[in-house]
């Protein structure tokens, strides 16, 4: 049978049956991949460590006819995030990672933005990267690459530049403070600053950026904020790391 192959990340696993695992995959051109990986379970399988949360592996399948799951014949391990992970604070946003990119990213579509994005986060937090800023970073790119972080360098009402001010209701904008209808969701000072450096700048490895922690703090809720808007609903891994 025809074997297809990608480069994907795997963003999570679930046992299936007695020995099996479905494993969800991030492909920069296949998009959201599921699959099964037959006798995944069994000690000493020929998956070996491959299977692990945020691995970049090179993955060997084949698909049936009117079927969803794809079924995984081999993965080769390129890169591995295992280490990174054993701090439970990093495993969580992980985790939030992923079950973003599952929920808006569309199935077996090029999705290479994303990907690349993941990735050069990935690289980042293993050399040691501050991990708040690391995830605004990622925050405002997964919304720039889905078409939802809106214009905030003006007012929606009377265009003139914003330094502060409120988010619309709609999240496909902001309001200066004398023209916010509706004072619920801050936007906080420096945030078109800090969309303007991320479009701009690489993720920064250990150091490099110009923006406070508590600022920073505040930004990803604003960020955050968009984010649960268009999705209608609260993701279940943020309510972890606001814990």
């Amino acid at each position: 049978m025809p074997t297809d192959q990608t480069e994907a990340i795997v963003l999570r696993t679930a046992n299936f049956a007695d020995q099996d695992k479905i494993v969800v995959f991030f492909s920069p051109d296949r998009g959201v991949l599921r699959g099964i990986a037959k006798g995944a379970r069994k000690f000493g399988n020929r998956f070996g460590s491959s299977l692990e949360p945020m691995s970049v592996v090179r993955a060997f399948y084949y698909e049936k006819e009117r079927r969803d799951l794809v079924t995984v014949s081999s993965c080769d391990l390129v890169e591995s995030y295992f280490d990174v992970q054993k701090d439970p604070r990093t495993a969580f946003l992980l985790t939030y990672f992923a079950e973003l990119i599952e929920e808006f990213a569309p199935a077996r579509s090029k999705e290479d933005v994303l990907y690349r994005l993941l990735l050069a986060v990935l690289r980042c937090l293993k050399e040691g990267g501050d991990r708040a800023f690391l995830a605004a970073y990622f925050e405002a790119w997964f919304l720039q690459a889905n078409g939802l972080l809106p214009d905030l360098a003006g007012c929606r009402q009377c265009r003139k530049p914003l330094v502060s001010g409120w988010l619309s209701p709609k999240r496909d904008g902001a309001y200066c403070p004398d023209c916010a209808p509706l004072k619920k969701e801050e936007l906080p000072p420096g945030t078109w600053a800090f969309v303007r450096w991320v479009r701009k700048n690489p993720p920064p490895r250990v150091c490099g950026h110009p923006f406070a922690p508590d600022d920073v703090a505040r930004i990803r809720k604003a960020l955050q904020s968009m984010i649960v808007y268009h999705l209608d609903r609260e993701p279940r891994t943020l309510q972890f790391l606001k814990d």
